[in-house]
């Protein structure tokens, strides 16, 4: 399941930017007593009691204001309404309520999204009564805090967690496969998602849905079915335009990626692997996604002798981190080996739902230290009891050994490519968990 997506939005200068630096552990958003000053969304990654979700800041929304500046502002928080789960609506308790809170309010109601009041700058216990003030807001039960100085802070976090959408559950093998076509702009993802879908297919349907990242469609290929994301080209933040709406895209994509089951890479073959396209297979790596690395425009490159096999190689120096993942070139033009892209999703995430029995799992565990012993450390050596395994999608291996601190990396990557010699695991990480016997996980 993708993180949920918390907006805080709110008139100017009530507080938004500072709960969301105090959120995210460090001065991420601009903070100055000055309306207007958040320009753009801001987002990261936070956690409360075990649930991680995706906290976004966003620009006072100033209703009758006709600057453009403020025009745009509005616009992007209206854009945050729309994709997140959930609202959290600040106002200013010491200054009360406003006509513009008032607008504001009337705006969230009919977003038909979950909405937190959050009356900031209740610096202290005497201040509580004016929280009451704002039920005429009818948004239900405000809840008063300081971002300053911390207060009640935990309270809020706990109503947010609850009104998280619950996991589905779906059962696996009726699920369809969701598939995000990821990369950076201009490399062809639309033209791809377009090709495939403009095969001839049985039930192709448009899922507008929620608007939280793209719009789905959903499509069956024989007797499978899939839903593909089209997500928007993910650029350095450095080369995106500070006012620019494209900055949220970039949350959209990144969600795609989240709660997506396989993940197309897309790599334009005139290019090359570039440090963008590395850092966004880093971040599905990281996220866990099985992925499949698709060299588009593969026609349009000048080839000779080897080239297939030169070129397979620099990817794989470049992405070092992602060997797990099959090469797919293509065209998304002409239509060049793009039915090979659903048959190599389909077995990806095959070997990424794959589950291993413990006793076969510790059989290939035993056969790879008396291979290869593992390594000691000023006379002590790593002993590994037994493994079993945890979770699929990714697979996740759990390890009881005596030390986990007599790990070493090269030795779990030894391990990592002995289970892939012996169980496949194509296209998928796989997640190694250590424990040590008897004690808890760090």
């Amino acid at each position: 399941m993708s993180k949920p997506l918390v907006a805080i939005v709110g008139r100017p200068n009530v507080g938004k930017s500072t709960f969301f630096n105090k959120m995210a552990g460090k001065r991420i958003a601009i903070v100055e007593d000055t309306p207007g000053v958040t320009r753009d969304r801001v987002y990261a990654d936070c956690e409360w009691l075990n649930h991680k979700f995706t906290l976004i800041d966003t620009g006072g929304i100033d209703p009758n204001s006709d600057d453009p500046l403020l025009k745009q502002m509005r616009r992007q928080a209206e854009i945050a309404i729309e994709t997140c789960d959930v609202i959290l609506f600040f106002v200013d308790g010491r200054q009360g309520m406003t006509a513009d809170d008032e607008t504001v309010a009337d705006m969230l109601r009919r977003s038909g999204k979950p909405v937190l009041l959050v009356v900031n700058k209740i610096d202290n216990v005497k201040l509580m009564n004016d929280v009451y003030d704002f039920y005429q807001l009818g948004i239900g039960d405000p809840v008063g805090i300081s971002s300053l100085n911390l207060l009640n802070l935990g309270d809020l976090l706990d109503e947010v967690v609850k009104l998280f959408p619950e996991e589905s559950e779906e059962e696996e093998e009726d699920k369809p496969i969701s598939i995000a076509v990821v990369g950076k702009p201009n490399v062809g993802k639309s033209s791809l998602v377009n090709r495939i879908l403009g095969q001839e297919r049985v039930m192709v349907s448009d899922i507008a849905g929620t608007t939280r990242d793209a719009i789905d469609t959903r499509f069956e290929d024989g007797d499978d079915t899939y839903i593909i994301i089209d997500t928007a080209g993910i650029r350095r933040k450095r080369a995106i335009e500070y006012q620019s709406l494209e900055r949220f895209s970039v949350v959209r994509s990144f969600a795609a990626i989240d709660r997506c089951d396989v993940a197309l890479l897309l790599i334009d073959a005139k290019e090359g692997v570039s440090e963008q396209d590395a850092k966004i297979a880093g971040y599905i790596d990281e996220a866990g996604k099985p992925a499949i690395i698709v060299i588009n425009k593969w026609d349009a490159l000048e080839k000779e002798t080897g080239t297939l096999e030169k070129y397979s190689k620099e990817v794989r120096e470049k992405l070092k981190f992602m060997e797990y993942a099959p090469i797919v070139y293509i065209s998304a033009l002409t239509g060049q080996r793009v039915n090979r892209i659903l048959s190599t999703v389909k077995e990806v995430y095959t070997q990424a739902s794959r589950r291993i029995t413990t006793g076969l799992l510790n059989d290939i565990l035993q056969d790879a230290q008396a291979a290869l012993q593992p390594p000691a450390t000023s006379g002590r050596r790593l002993r590994i009891y037994y493994a079993t395994q945890q979770e699929t999608n990714p697979p996740t291996f759990v390890f009881f050994v005596n030390d986990k601190e007599l790990m070493h990396f090269s030795y779990e990557r030894y391990l990592e490519n002995r289970f892939r010699q012996a169980f496949g695991f194509v296209g998928t990480p796989l997640k190694f968990i250590l424990r040590e016997k008897g004690s808890e996980e760090k």
